[in-house]
């Protein structure tokens, strides 16, 4: 009998908002979705059982970069590369610190949002490059994905969140960074760093309750979601995930859903 090979996913940042939405999406039994969240998500689980699909979900704090990198690099090695028809990450994780300028920020509030949100998906993106090169020097040619979840505000600056729009800044550059390298190897993989346009999640919720003395664009958060200009997070994952599954994927390494 033969065995239908599986679409292997690794996805961060998977218990709720967008990303949760995401994995419910990616849920299928010709995948096997590896999710890495601080909290496994129970709904996910009885999901996945429901319709026969693989589903692993770590708790991992991405603050610890190096771990999670480690921790993924051994189970990638652990797999079998012929039972694969492709293999993808997905960096969705990502964290606000309190809304303010710089100097107000604590300073574990800074660093922690540069290691969740740029140090942790760069680390998670070379092992995962590593391991399945290894794969493709082996003979294994399916194909290799990164999509990196980006922000419009890695492109256009806005007062009071200087850390998160220095890290996703950084993981636009990366992105071109590396899309660069894979792109003078046989077989590379293809990386894109994408925006998913201003979707209605937690996130907003902390940006909403910002201090206008310290926030300067609030009033446009609250804007956005008076007037219902806001995505949910089920259509948000339902474009990024489109956006995956384009032929043309990588031919921008830099993107965005709105394009």
């Amino acid at each position: 009998m033969t065995t239908t090979p599986q679409h292997l996913t690794i996805l961060t940042g998977a218990s709720r908002g967008m990303g949760l939405a995401m994995a419910e999406q990616l849920l299928a039994p010709n995948r096997l979705l590896l999710c890495i969240s601080r909290k496994s998500n129970d709904d996910l689980t009885r999901a996945a059982a429901t319709q026969g699909a693989p589903l692993t979900q770590w708790q991992q704090d991405l603050a610890d970069s190096q771990g999670a990198a480690e921790r993924l690099q051994d189970w990638l090695a652990a797999q079998a590369p012929e039972g694969l028809a492709s293999a993808t990450l997905i960096n969705n994780a990502g964290v606000i610190t309190t809304i303010g300028p710089l100097e107000a920020a604590p300073a574990e509030g800074l660093i922690n949002a540069l290691r969740v949100g740029l140090e942790a998906p760069m680390l998670l993106t070379a092992a995962f490059l590593r391991v399945t090169g290894d794969w493709v020097h082996a003979g294994w040619r399916g194909p290799r994905k990164v999509l990196n979840i980006s922000s419009g505000l890695g492109r256009h600056a806005m007062a009071g969140q200087a850390s998160y729009c220095a890290a996703k800044a950084g993981m636009d550059h990366f992105t071109r960074g590396s899309a660069l390298d894979e792109a003078e190897k046989p077989f590379g993989a293809k990386l894109v760093s994408l925006a998913p346009g201003v979707i209605d999640t937690d996130m907003q919720a902390q940006l909403r309750a910002g201090d206008p003395a310290h926030f300067p664009g609030l009033s446009r958060f609250i804007e956005l979601k008076e007037k219902g200009q806001l995505s949910s997070p089920q259509q948000a994952a339902q474009q990024v995930l489109a956006w995956l599954d384009r032929k043309d994927f990588g031919s921008q390494p830099v993107a965005d859903v709105r394009d």
